[in-house]
């Protein structure tokens, strides 16, 4: 680390014709008034230090190519070892990605006076599918109504929307539409409900879900790579049967956790790609809900693979339009509408090169030591080495 290096970094993206000057500091900041609808009581930003790490090959549906992979960090090792991870990756042909399923839910639930109300508006509801997906309609460009799913507790009917979003991440999108539709039915049910919310929770917004991992919410995206024993050996000085061992090991330890999914750390790259690319932070709570393989092939080989079932991201609206966000987005040729899908596979991608990278070190047995020598501060005034 230095500022000659710093300067070289730079230097190259810029030669690659890549705009970084807000990364770079050289950029005037974003106006108060042009923040509004973002912040309340704005005092200025919290600066995190972006790292680049790549080109990293991709062979995706929609990305495809070779990427450099912005992560905004304070946590020392990261970029190098996804630097790593991509080192190898790219050793073995690139990594195959996908996104196969998009949709984001809310659930607003209805109560009735009593069961037999509840029951006559859950069989009532599909037959207004048609009328609820135009009012829906009504409320953006984007935003589409694809699935209605009922549940009854007691005098309670619960609704899953399951909406199409675009290119934007969609949270708000859905909101609105949800309540929309909520007061277009609202005018036309079998019997007035006594209270109802726009949302009840069921929807798995935010939180891990087992609900939302089996069903999606998001973009469900995964990530796969076949790499030869050769290079194992050679970037972690380990082989195949060490890695998938490990890999049973951490499974056996997750399952006794309760974790609804089974991972090794995948919240890593997702923060660090979410804060750099203007993404709702909070939505990794549930994008970690996920599950990563490790499985020996008859060859030798290891396949390993990520699946996000869970994975909010977008290209357009939320703090996509951040300066930083667009020169991290244009990093990835993620700018604006029609992307939104090819950068779900690239986070997918960068999810997989973080497995990798943990279970190698660990497999290999130098998962603490490189922490020790690369992620440890040196003492500073006032107080001890920062850990």
């Amino acid at each position: 680390m230095s500022s000659a290096a710093l300067q070289v970094r730079r230097e190259r993206l810029r030669d690659d014709g890549f705009a970084i000057d807000a990364l770079a500091g050289a950029a005037p900041e974003p106006s108060p008034e042009a923040l509004a609808g973002s912040i309340e009581g704005f005092i200025g930003f919290a600066r995190v230090p972006v790292g680049i790490a790549g080109p990293v090959q991709i062979r995706g549906a929609h990305a495809q190519g070779d990427f450099f992979l912005p992560f905004a960090t304070t946590e020392g090792t990261l970029v190098a070892s996804f630097q790593h991870a991509f080192n190898v990756i790219n050793r073995s042909g690139g990594a195959a990605a996908l996104v196969s399923e998009e949709q984001v839910g809310r659930a607003p639930c209805f109560e009735f006076a009593d069961v037999h109300e509840a029951g006559a508006f859950a069989r009532w509801l599909p037959s207004q599918r048609e009328g609820l997906a135009a009012a829906v309609a009504g409320t953006s460009r984007y935003c589409r109504l694809i699935g209605l799913h009922t549940s009854i507790l007691g005098n309670t009917v619960y609704v899953r929307f399951e909406f199409t979003t675009g290119d934007a991440a969609g949270q708000n999108m859905v909101t609105l539409a949800t309540q929309v539709g909520c007061q277009w039915l609202l005018g036309r049910m079998p019997a007035r409900p006594r209270s109802w919310l726009v949302e009840s929770v069921l929807s798995g917004d935010k939180r891990a879900s087992a609900l939302s991992f089996r069903d999606t919410r998001g973009r469900n995206a995964s990530a796969e790579v076949v790499l030869p024993s050769k290079a194992i050996a050679r970037y972690w000085r380990a082989d195949t049967d060490a890695i998938v061992r490990c890999w049973a090991q951490a499974q056996a330890g997750s399952a006794q956790t309760g974790a609804v999914g089974l991972q090794a750390n995948v919240a890593n790259a997702l923060a660090a790609m979410f804060i750099a690319c203007g993404q709702d932070v909070a939505c990794i709570a549930e994008a970690v809900v996920c599950v990563t393989r490790a499985e020996r092939l008859p060859s030798g080989d290891l396949y390993a693979s990520v699946t996000l079932p869970n994975l909010i991201v977008g290209t357009v609206g939320g703090g996509t339009y951040l300066p930083t966000a667009q020169e991290c987005l244009a990093l990835l040729g993620c700018v604006g509408p029609g992307k939104a899908a090819k950068l779900a596979e690239i986070v997918a991608v960068a999810a997989l090169a973080g497995e990798l990278s943990v279970l190698g070190a660990m497999a290999s047995g130098s998962f603490a030591a490189a922490h020790a020598a690369g992620g440890r501060k040196g003492r500073t005034q006032g107080g001890d080495a920062a850990g």
